[in-house]
């Protein structure tokens, strides 16, 4: 049988390491495929670039287009990013009747929905495992997996940036301006560091797997997303000697109200698996209703990692190539006329845990007012330091420290006790906040 020709769009870090990958384990992928595959074409910006694989036996142009359009290519592999140009690509390739296997979560997250109809009108697949958590197959994993349970919650630290940052302030007491260098430094940043620690590229990531798990339209822009940048070192060491860590998470849950999607910092119990993954690794831990909490840890990017998803999807897409499109499994888990449009609840609505860190006034009577405020809204604490007070700028008055940990509290609640707080007369400054929460069922 001749082997599957496949088109590749974009030969840079993750483009190369797929080369790598399919040539090096040629015969073993044979063997799982049941037909060999080639990558026979492929698109680059800069043919004189140098490259981590060798391409003597491709078929180079920088036209994108002369690849999808070239009749001998039947799988389509889309590798250069971004949304416009990509969709462009996606979407020819699906209108010629190719399968297409891509790594870009910002492109399944802001039109996947309108995607996967082609793709389903057409007869064709769009394979994504790689755009979400590297080299980890999550993607099967919960819409294959654990297709037996009704999924209650997912929490995942899926961006590695931000967690090396996080894992840099715990380890080195260091402050988020310079570890974001340090993280620049050696490449686990860009020099726009934005998507990643304002938790953007998480955002896309959590949508799938949330559309994945809950059977729902892919929705990015209800995702609720907070960075890591006003996270201080001094949050960092108060969490520690609380018994917990902060980690940059994505959390979606199913409630009886609607579906949670929310990326933000998270104090997480120091116990607990998830909260001990560091650098640059990525985790995800999935509870389901028969299975109960499963992890899933591994590379969230590099080079042969993030291919070894890809070639995974070439794999998949090969074995299914004479199979009844019917039959397939479907794109986001669920029979596409099955797919709910259960709410997505705003952040106000969210029921979780605080920590709150503010800076008092020492004299008589504040923290009465404080607690006051927060019985009011029925909030109650769970734990409480005071840290020694320290004189003022204006050296007029002496300032404590106070943080406090609280029980579950509707969000809307919380903030305005938060409000309450701060316009009291003895508070200096705003309240830090960071949401907590216990991952234990």
């Amino acid at each position: 049988m001749e082997p599957v020709k496949v088109g590749l769009l974009g030969l840079g870090t993750v483009g190369g390491g797929t080369v790598n990958v399919l040539t090096r384990n040629a015969a073993e992928i044979t063997r799982r495929a049941g037909r060999g595959i080639e990558i026979t074409h492929a698109a680059a910006r800069d043919l004189k670039k140098a490259r981590i694989c060798k391409t003597g036996n491709i078929k180079l142009t920088t036209d994108p287009q002369q690849v999808v359009d070239d009749p001998e290519v039947q799988i389509i592999v889309e590798l250069i990013g971004g949304e416009t140009l990509a969709k462009e690509m996606v979407m020819r390739a699906i209108a010629k009747g190719k399968h297409v296997v891509t790594a870009n979560k910002a492109l399944i997250a802001n039109y996947g929905n309108e995607i996967f109809a082609a793709a389903q009108a057409r007869g064709v697949m769009v394979a994504f495992e790689a755009a979400v958590a590297g080299g980890i197959p999550i993607i099967k994993a919960v819409r294959e997996g654990l297709a037996g349970n009704n999924i209650e919650w997912l929490a995942g630290i899926i961006n590695g940036t931000g967690n090396f940052i996080l894992t840099e302030m715990r380890d080195k007491g260091s402050n988020f301006a310079d570890v974001l260098v340090e993280a620049q430094r050696l490449g686990y940043a860009e020099a726009d560091p934005t998507f990643d620690v304002e938790g953007i590229d998480a955002a896309h990531k959590l949508s799938i797997l949330a559309a994945i798990a809950f059977g729902i339209p892919l929705q990015f822009k209800k995702v609720y997303t907070e960075g890591i940048t006003k996270i201080t070192r001094e949050d960092v060491n108060y969490a520690e000697q609380l018994g917990y860590r902060i980690k940059h998470l994505g959390i979606a849950k199913r409630t009886p109200n609607g579906i949670e999607m929310r990326v933000h910092p998270t104090l997480i119990p120091e116990r607990r698996l998830i909260a001990n993954v560091d650098g640059v690794m990525n985790a995800v831990l999935v509870k389901g209703d028969a299975v109960g909490p499963t992890m899933y840890y591994g590379a969230g990017a590099g080079a042969e990692a993030t291919a070894s998803a890809v070639v995974a999807d070439i794999i998949d897409v090969v074995r299914m190539l004479t199979a009844d499109p019917e039959n397939r499994v479907p794109h986001l888990a669920f029979q596409a006329d099955a797919l709910s449009n259960v709410p997505i609840l705003p952040m106000e609505e969210v029921i979780t845990c605080y920590y709150l860190k503010m800076q008092a006034a020492d004299k008589p009577g504040v923290l009465a007012d404080i607690t006051r405020i927060l019985g009011e809204r029925n909030i109650s604490i769970e734990a409480m330091i005071q840290k020694e007070p320290a004189e003022s700028f204006s050296n007029e008055e002496r300032t404590a420290t106070i943080i406090m940990l609280t029980h579950k509290v509707i969000e809307g609640s919380m903030n305005q006790a938060i409000r309450e707080i701060e316009a009291l007369d003895a508070i200096k400054g705003p309240v830090t906040r960071i949401r907590m929460e216990h991952l234990s069922r």
